[in-house]
């Protein structure tokens, strides 16, 4: 097995292509690289909130599983939601068609990856298409990121090895490749394979991404140049792992290069581009590695002694030019926090995930300064006012645990914030009942004003150890999803047998109605 060495110590290569270890990527970057076992994993605190006291406005709709379900396919590792369309990725998923609605059943490629989509339509959830690569190919996993936007998917392919534009020239091992296809009545179709303007080995172009109208924004956290700010110098790979975004725009149904984005303060390692959040003229991007102990916004870029501790830039654009609008940290900048390892934008609101973060506070705003409560997590949320990027507000769990990892997954759409937890361990709906490890839960927070309160603590309907329940999550309206990638049942298509636990890492994604 590839390894990276970190401050965290020699830890599995956050790479997908991984040959029969990617879908521990979330559990041994995390877990392993705090020399932890899984088993170890657990954690909780004296909350007397249960489950069934909070998720009174909570109703879950849909149990979703592939049509093709196997082990190891880790459906559910990505999602992506708008209006009632719901994108489902499986990165581990095996077989070797491609295009649109292929031959399932053909498993010669292993860790190549699928996309399904489901549509709704008087409240009930049917599969609608079943997504593979047009250069389908073995260790791309294909679907490891998703983004939607009305009529438009893109698909993330961060495994990809292809160079030069050549869909079959696989010279460039893990360069990565992004997908968009298309809706027209009812039909999908792919309109563009897309790669970096600076296509290298081992970037990962595509391992996040995000669409908002005509623009998409593609991460690349392993590019290795050291040029900061917009559009410099591509060639410079003496930064390793400093990272890159890439901006395109669509004009008809052609796509082109609009922007090349690097942070300020360009470092190796920083891993700029872990995570993207697009919307309009706006991109927030995380970099986890980054190292400085500024805290708040635009503070002292330089200050390398908080290894680990990350932070996000904000960039916005006028006309087609972009530059960068803030550089953004936490309240309580500590290292190896990776605030940054998720994102979320919703107009002038900005959700910022740090998973490793320590605190044990409860709720909205509580005690930032005792860390007692390790790899915890926090979600920090930022708003916008006359131009100036401010922090509104400090998230934590209402049952924050070791090793709870909550913000590991994040969703924002008007005052409304879903956040993840793949960690936590709770078990039949007591938030205190810590014996199902590794079990996950989801939060849902509303703001009145500019105050938030949490209003559910969500678990899967058939919550068991290790299914990493709130690995990734989606809102829309009043449409929450969550998804589950090691949960082990062998049922396939909507709301099939939850019990049969004969498919491991399968995976499975929860669509719940918030009311």
């Amino acid at each position: 097995m590839e390894t990276l060495t970190s401050a965290k110590g020699t830890i599995p290569f956050h790479s997908p292509t991984n040959r029969g270890t990617w879908r521990q990527v979330l559990c041994l970057l995390t877990l392993a690289a705090l020399s932890l076992t899984i088993n170890a994993c657990g954690g909780g605190n004296d909350s007397p909130q249960t489950a069934r006291q909070i998720v009174a406005q909570l109703v879950q709709q849909g149990y979703l599983k592939a049509s093709n379900t196997e082990a190891g396919d880790g459906f559910g590792y990505s999602l992506a939601l708008a209006g009632d369309t719901l994108v489902v990725g499986a990165p581990g998923e095996a077989s070797a068609a491609t295009g649109i609605n292929g031959t399932q059943g053909d498993n010669s490629a292993v860790n190549s990856g699928a996309v399904y989509i489901f549509t709704r339509t008087n409240g009930v959830w049917s599969q609608q298409a079943y997504l593979k690569a047009s250069n389908t190919e073995a260790d791309d996993v294909f679907g490891w990121s998703l983004a939607l936007a009305g009529e438009t998917l893109v698909v993330g392919a961060p495994g990809e090895a292809s160079a030069d534009g050549d869909q079959t020239d696989n010279s460039a091992q893990d360069s990565g490749a992004v997908y968009v296809f298309t809706r027209t009545n009812g039909v999908w179709s792919q309109q563009a394979y897309v790669k970096a303007s600076n296509t290298g080995a081992g970037d990962l172009f595509g391992i996040s991404i995000a669409v908002a109208g005509d623009t998409l924004a593609v991460g690349a956290f392993f590019e290795a140049s050291a040029a900061t700010g917009v559009n410099g110098p591509e060639a410079d790979n003496s930064a390793p792992g400093s990272g890159a975004v890439y901006v395109f725009t669509r004009t008809g149904s052609d796509w082109s290069q609009q922007a090349y984005v690097k942070a300020s303060n360009t470092e190796a390692n920083d891993g700029f581009g872990e995570s993207v959040a697009l919307t309009g003229d706006t991109l927030a991007v995380g970099a986890t590695g980054e190292a400085s102990a500024a805290t708040g916004v635009d503070g002292d870029e330089t200050d390398n002694s908080a290894v680990e501790s990350g932070a996000v830039y904000v960039f916005t654009r006028t006309g087609s030019t972009w530059t960068q609008q803030a550089y953004v940290k936490a309240s309580n900048t500590e290292g190896l926090d990776w605030f940054g390892y998720s994102v979320a934008l919703a107009e002038d609101t900005l959700a910022v995930g740090a998973l490793f973060e320590a605190s044990a506070a409860t709720g909205i705003n509580g005690n930032q300064g005792n860390n007692s409560a390790p790899a915890s997590g926090a979600t920090y949320v930022f708003t916008l006012t006359n131009g100036v990027w401010s922090q509104q507000a400090y998230v934590k769990a209402s049952n924050p645990g070791g090793f709870d990892l909550f913000g590991s997954s994040i969703a924002l759409t008007g005052n409304t914030l879903a956040v993840g937890a793949f960690g936590e361990a709770s078990a039949n709906g007591n938030q205190t009942d810590n014996s199902a490890p590794e079990s996950g839960a989801a939060y849902v927070f509303t703001r009145t004003g500019s105050d938030w309160n949490q209003q559910a603590y969500v678990k899967a309907s058939n919550t068991g150890s290790f299914d990493l329940f709130g690995s990734s999550i989606a809102l829309a309206g009043d449409t929450l999803i969550v998804g589950a990638f090691f949960e082990a049942s062998a049922a396939t298509g909507v709301n099939g047998n939850q019990g049969d636990n004969s498919a491991p890492d399968s995976g499975a994604a929860y669509v719940f109605s918030l009311q």
